[in-house]
């Protein structure tokens, strides 16, 4: 599904990713965890087009990433929900996830990409009506998640899914992102914090630095001595 080869970014003049590689194998979920500041983000905005790397090669499918713009990218089938859930605040949250429907052609109907992203988060059917800008932090970050989904992608990017979120929206995130995994669409999922990521992921990949320095599944990484290191003693549930 998406393949990213040895990736350098700099970002003016300084190296922030450096020789990364990962893939995501259709229908699966894997995360990339990291503290603030290892190369999360950059990574995801550099799939999307929005940062041009220095070297290094990213494919969907086969298909070179390379060069194109993020929109161009989202028809090919990205979907990108961003570590700020941006929405916007003069639309309704109907409207807000509609939105990729009325510009991303899909073999699957617009009717049925939000039906979707609905019964993913079933909690935004009551909000169908209310405007972005009288969202709470958790529930801007399902309608993020749903447009993304609306979008009918075969690959999502979540940068920072549960971030800044209260305690007690988390399990209605992680249960959305079970609800995704379970209609087959294949995640990359950012997170800085172990404890947030899904049982039910499928590889893990752990971030310091700009560098992948280890890649397994959660049960692997428990047992990984650098990754201890890293998130200062934090293991995976």
């Amino acid at each position: 599904m998406l393949s990213i080869r040895d990736l350098n970014v700099d970002i003016e003049g300084s190296p922030v990713l450096r020789s990364i590689s990962l893939d995501v194998g259709a229908g699966q979920i894997v995360c990339v965890v990291g503290r603030n500041g290892a190369g999360k983000t950059t990574t995801f905005r550099t799939v999307m087009g929005y940062r041009k790397p220095k070297s290094g090669a990213i494919s969907l499918e086969g298909r070179s990433l390379l060069g194109l713009r993020p929109f161009q990218i989202a028809r090919l089938g990205v979907g990108f929900s961003p570590e700020e859930s941006e929405v916007f605040g003069d639309l309704t949250v109907e409207e807000n996830i509609a939105l990729p429907t009325w510009t991303f052609p899909s073999a699957r109907s617009g009717e049925e990409r939000i039906a979707e992203a609905y019964r993913v988060f079933p909690k935004l059917e009551r909000y169908r009506k209310r405007g972005g800008q009288a969202l709470s932090g958790g529930e801007r970050k399902m309608v993020s998640v749903a447009r993304a989904l609306a979008l009918g992608p075969r690959l999502l990017l979540l940068d920072e899914p549960t971030e800044g979120l209260s305690p007690a929206i988390i399990p209605s995130i992680i249960d959305g992102l079970a609800s995704i995994r379970s209609f087959g669409h294949a995640v990359l999922i950012a997170e800085s914090n172990l404890h947030h990521v899904p049982e039910f992921t499928d590889r893990l990949y752990v971030i310091e630095r700009g560098e992948i320095i280890f890649g397994g599944t959660p049960e692997e990484a428990r047992k990984s001595k650098e990754v201890q290191r890293v998130t200062e003693g934090v293991t995976v549930d």
